[in-house]
């Protein structure tokens, strides 16, 4: 399609559960992008996960074609995107791709921390916003309070938002006007040298990688050498097509538009998200710019728990990075745990979810170490080491200081609930930075240290608000603490497993809570057991698990108590020597509760 002026291309964006996804179906319904009979709820959430969870975590692409009032036939490229703050990646992704966004608000909910992160997200990629006011049917619904709450809090001139509802489909076509008549048509150059972005890339088991790309200047058609700029990798494109939403093969894409192509590329790690493809004989002078790589700020330890799995393990884990370019991972030996993995995440969120797709795509069982953050140790030799791995920290007496990373949380909150969250983000030693009144909300934003949040902060801020609390968070930077390393004894041997890094002002809580729970989970043996937490020769905490007896005097009966004492004290003996040589085997249900630790 040769006429830039018919082409418009915009992401969905909004906070979760806003209706992102509803008004994409929709927007394919009325551009009768699929037939009735193919039409089902969220159709771009292809996942399982993401149909059962109801919320979107790959961003998707579709192309509709859509006649206007003034009988012209429009090219409309769609990205619908994650709300989840733990895909904020996607996010930046997709917008890249895009000249413009809907911005969906829900108008009985108003606006959310989320949706303001992704119009900032948007103004970034300077976009043209058109506000959409979704969920107008519903009895709750205010749209004006909601527009003033744009334009307050946004700055968005909200005058001429649409209204619609997306569940029944009223107002869907305004929306679509509204986007051929606002949004600005792509520019480029269709003469010029090949120069598209590579937006997402995925494995497919017939077709293997298909990458999905916004081309800039130039085209790409079937037979065209392309290279990837940053990795030099040269390849033929056997196909090129777009998703309406089901794979349809085309001619060739041109500048403006969005796409796939296919190039019998093995692996995803060939195709680096945010890369420039050009023609390998005809190649454009300066790459795009391309996207910062994502930065994990979760690692957790993912172990089998038959250790025959290893092997197994290793190959889902590279199958599941093939999908998902912000998922790292490297191996690791436990003392305990044996075998595994170290994992690196972009939230907690996104850490289940890799576990949920481990467990059911791939049929694995596994023990999830607890979630650490990435912290900075610097030594008195003055080098600077990233510790990811609590039980890898170097000698105490080596170390000048721990910095660690803190975030800058921004929480809209009910104002009836505002007390109990201040209270919630001082106790995980937050910083107040601002309190500021949207109508009857309040807007909070405090420096948070991550180490507190990745636990379970999520989870108690919207059980003490009732769900009303909405939460959204950036990296700020790095500081140094006051942390030190708690280590778990088990009858006087370390368990690598269950150290953690804490701030020294909770070591001793938390130590007094991991024994007691420990206490609780590892079964007796017939000699005491101590469990200990300590901080390098400190102990803070002792449980001690007491022994079994076994009855030794049973086949015993009658005559002389002598004979039952000597049995005792042959028992005794036993279990002196037994305690001198006793291992304790630590089941790895008990890990497994005990790494719960945070959740109680």
């Amino acid at each position: 399609m040769g006429n830039l002026s018919k082409i418009r291309n915009f992401a969905i964006i909004a906070h979760i559960d806003h209706g992102k996804s509803t008004l994409a179906d929709r927007l394919i319904q009325v551009c009768d992008g699929l037939s009735e009979r193919e039409m089902k709820e969220q159709v771009l959430d292809s996942m399982d996960i993401e149909r059962e969870r109801g919320i979107t975590i790959k961003a998707q692409s579709v192309q509709l074609k859509f006649t206007a009032k003034d009988g012209d036939i429009y090219e409309l490229n769609l990205m619908d995107t994650p709300g989840h703050v733990d895909f904020s990646y996607e996010v930046s992704r997709s917008l890249s791709a895009c000249e413009g966004s809907l911005l969906v608000v829900d108008a009985s909910q108003g606006v959310e921390a989320q949706t303001l992160a992704n119009v900032y997200q948007a103004i970034d990629a300077d976009h043209e916003i058109i506000p959409v006011l979704n969920k107008v049917d519903l009895p709750a619904a205010e749209p004006e309070r909601v527009r003033n709450q744009i334009e307050e809090v946004i700055g968005l001139d909200a005058s001429e938002a649409v209204e619609i509802s997306a569940k029944t489909g009223l107002n869907i076509k305004a929306v679509l006007e509204a986007l051929v008549e606002k949004l600005p048509p792509p520019v480029g150059d269709e003469e010029g040298p090949l120069k598209a972005l590579l937006v997402d890339s995925w494995y497919d088991a017939y077709l293997g990688v298909i990458a999905l790309i916004r081309v800039y200047d130039g085209t790409i058609k079937k037979g065209t050498k392309i290279r990837m700029m940053q990795t030099g990798a040269t390849h033929l494109v056997d196909r090129v097509g777009v998703f309406t939403p089901k794979l349809t093969e085309v001619e060739s894409l041109g500048s403006g538009q969005l796409g796939f192509f296919t190039a019998a590329i093995k692996t995803v790690a060939d195709t680096q998200v945010g890369d420039t493809i050009t023609e390998d004989r005809y190649p454009t002078s300066v790459p795009l710019d391309g996207f910062k790589p994502s930065v994990p700020v979760v690692f957790c330890g993912l172990f089998p728990i038959d250790a025959a799995d290893y092997e197994q393990l290793r190959e889902s884990l590279e199958r599941l990075r093939l999908n998902d370019a912000s998922f790292s991972f490297e191996a690791e030996t436990s003392a305990a745990l044996g075998f595994g993995f170290r994992c690196g995440f972009l939230g907690l969120l996104h850490l289940e979810i890799i576990q949920e797709r481990l467990e059911r795509e791939f049929d694995l069982d596994l023990i999830t170490t607890a979630p650490s953050v990435v912290y900075k140790i610097n030594m008195n030799s003055g080098e600077t080491l990233q510790l990811h791995n609590p039980s890898d920290m170097p000698d105490v007496v080596k170390i000048n200081n721990i910095e660690e990373p803190w975030i800058k949380a921004t929480i809209f909150v009910p104002d009836e609930f505002l007390g109990p969250i201040l209270s919630l983000c001082t106790e995980r030693r937050g910083e107040q930075v601002e309190l500021t009144y949207v109508g009857a909300r309040a807007m909070v934003v405090y420096k948070l240290p991550l180490n507190e949040v990745v636990f379970d902060f999520y989870d108690r801020l919207k059980s003490i608000s009732r769900g009303y609390a909405s939460f959204d968070y950036q990296m700020d930077n790095y500081i140094t603490g006051d942390l030190v390393r708690m280590s778990v004894l088990v009858n006087a041997e370390p368990v690598d497993a269950l150290s953690m890094v804490v701030h020294a002002s909770q070591a001793e809580t938390r130590g007094r809570e991991l024994c007691a729970r420990l206490k609780d989970l590892i079964p007796r043996q017939l000699f005491k057991i101590p469990v200990q937490a300590a901080i390098g020769g400190k102990i803070i905490a002792r449980e001690t698990i007491s022994a079994m007896r076994k009855d030794v005097t049973a086949k015993c009966y009658g005559g002389d108590v002598s004979r039952k004492r000597k049995l005792l004290e042959k028992q005794k003996k036993g279990k002196k020597k037994m305690r001198q040589f006793g291992r304790v085997d630590i089941p790895q249900s008990a890990f497994i509760e005990a790494l719960k630790m945070g959740d109680s």
